[in-house]
């Protein structure tokens, strides 16, 4: 590129075409004296910045690992509760009603198609004692 901007100003007078190539010759003079430590100087401070950003970064992810693994012990102890519950309920449960449960899952997918088991109207007393025991136990 540089011979190209030169090519171009050696069509103008000599002194114009003598001070660009004077100016190029300092320019680059100073760019070569400059490289050793200005270069070493940057590299140096970049790599300092990708050290700091590698620390933050390191300590976010800890950080998210903890709660991460907080909420798995939780949704494992929540997830055990409700298969002692289930388990508790479909024991107390008569096996008209445990006929009726999965006849409905049969046809619909789920109990009562929202996602919430159906309680037969005979069974209200079985459901209200099971859920009295199974908060004191």
């Amino acid at each position: 590129m540089r011979e190209k901007w030169l090519a171009g100003a050696g069509a103008a007078k000599g002194t114009d075409a003598m001070a660009i190539k004077l100016f190029f010759w300092e320019l680059e003079k100073h760019l070569k004296s400059s490289t050793g430590a200005s270069v070493v100087a940057i590299d140096n401070k970049i790599e300092q910045a990708m050290d700091l950003v590698k620390s933050h970064l390191m300590y976010a992810v800890r950080e998210e690992v903890e709660v991460l693994k907080e909420q798995i012990n939780e949704l494992i102890e929540r997830n055990s509760q409700l298969e002692q519950e289930n388990n508790l309920l479909k024991n107390l449960a008569s096996p008209e009603q445990m006929a009726q449960f999965q006849a409905q899952v049969q046809t619909s997918g789920s109990p009562t198609g929202t996602g919430q088991p159906s309680v037969p109207v005979g069974s209200t007393q079985v459901l209200s004692s099971a859920q009295n025991s199974g908060s004191s136990a």
